[in-house]
């Protein structure tokens, strides 16, 4: 196929994408369901009959598109709400992630047949909240929950995916690097995760000097230079063994805090980039899935994400919430407002890449867990609201 049809199909992906997500979304359907649906439907077993199976190709996508999306949900967090809740938030998405991971791995264990650290491992990738999926739910809807629910939310799910990327990579050298103690994961922990906070405060404060004292001579050059920045600031924590998602969260949070040159058309940018992501991310996932193989595991991946939703997420929540003085349906709401999203896919595609036996497996169970997460969970959203007297 020539350069000019493949540029037409993506084109017309995105353009189609656009234009469901306007249609549909006054039936309440959730719009990135529809950008994965758009995604499966132009996959091999599709109308669309494009072959795509490459798992490499679609990690690499998926994590540069989260990387926009996290930094944009991060720089439009009024900081204002979000700073009495940083802490309940913080215990949220790493002991809240953990126990979610640990009681959804068990049920794996018994559900599946799987051994102790594959069910760990498929309880560590669907652990998280995605920021995707919350950011845009929250938003699009216009829901309008009371203090302090909405922004608690957000900051738990654009801060707690660091902890379930840590929780798979860990797993996955439990299982296939000899000699691997789960004690060893502990160091790995404080250096992962104090490294990307320590690279996106710096960063942040190192983009807010340059932004100040840059005289450029085109406005749209803010933009650019604002992209360049977070991917500096990803990859740096890369390079020191920090959690790049974590530090591309905080820097955006820290600059979502001052005002600087040009930030409201920043702003904006960043937020059209999020959305293109989003579409790419979403659309380039249900390419790379086979529903015919998801469908031999639809009563198994459909009792997981039952138990995850009523059991395993709830227990994290209300564990982790204990110290903290907040009425229980509160409590209740932020446990279902747990959307599974992009992140889990992304995260199913590294035991693929690292040649686990159960990946495929792995794979199509979180496929199905996401999407019916996504369907169930984010229609309900504003009927749930309502009947705790939440909205």
């Amino acid at each position: 196929m020539s350069f000019e049809f493949w540029l037409f199909l993506i084109s017309l992906l995105i353009f189609i994408s656009v234009l469901s997500s306007k249609v549909l979304d006054r039936f309440a359907v959730p719009v990135l369901l529809i950008f994965l649906g758009i995604g499966i439907l132009a996959g091999s077993e599709g109308i669309g009959r494009i072959y795509f199976d490459n798992a490499v190709l679609a990690k690499s996508i998926g994590t540069v598109a989260l990387i926009f999306i996290i930094f944009s949900g991060g720089l439009d967090t009024d900081w204002k709400e979000t700073k009495p809740v940083i802490l309940p938030g913080i215990i949220l998405s790493t002991l809240g992630v953990l126990i979610t991971a640990l009681v959804t791995g068990f049920f794996a264990v018994y559900i599946l047949n799987f051994s102790i650290l594959e069910g760990m491992l498929l309880g560590s990738i669907v652990s998280s909240t995605d920021a995707a999926a919350v950011f845009t739910t929250l938003r699009s809807r216009k829901i309008s929950l009371k203090k302090p629910l909405k922004p608690l939310l957000e900051f738990e799910s654009g801060s707690n995916d660091p902890m379930a990327v840590f929780l798979t990579i860990g797993v996955i050298s439990l299982i296939t690097v000899q000699g691997t103690k789960f004690i060893s994961l502990i160091p790995s922990f404080i250096i992962d995760m104090g490294m990307g906070l320590a690279v996106g405060y710096i960063m942040a404060k190192f983009s807010l000097f340059l932004i100040k004292r840059l005289n450029l001579e085109y406005e749209g050059l803010y933009p650019v230079i604002m992209i360049s920045l977070v991917l500096l600031t990803f990859t740096i924590a890369g390079f020191v063994k920090g959690n790049g998602f974590l530090a591309v969260y905080v820097a955006g949070l820290m600059l979502g805090k001052f005002e600087f040159q040009n930030k409201r058309m920043i702003k904006k940018f960043h937020d059209g980039i999020a959305w293109l992501m989003q579409i790419v991310m979403f659309v380039t996932l249900g390419l790379l899935v086979f529903p015919s193989q998801v469908l031999p595991y639809i009563w198994k991946g459909l009792l997981i994400t039952v138990l995850l939703m009523v059991v395993a997420r709830p227990a994290g929540v209300l564990i982790s919430l204990l110290p903290f003085k907040m009425k229980f349906a509160k409590k209740i709401m932020i446990s279902w407002v747990g959307l599974r999203g992009s992140v889990p896919i992304i995260l199913a595609t590294f035991p693929l890449t690292a040649g686990i036996d159960q990946a495929n497996v792995i794979f199509n169970i979180v496929f199905f867990v996401v999407a019916i997460s996504v369907f169930i969970q984010g229609t309900s959203i504003p009927l749930v609201s309502k009947l705790l007297g939440l909205d």
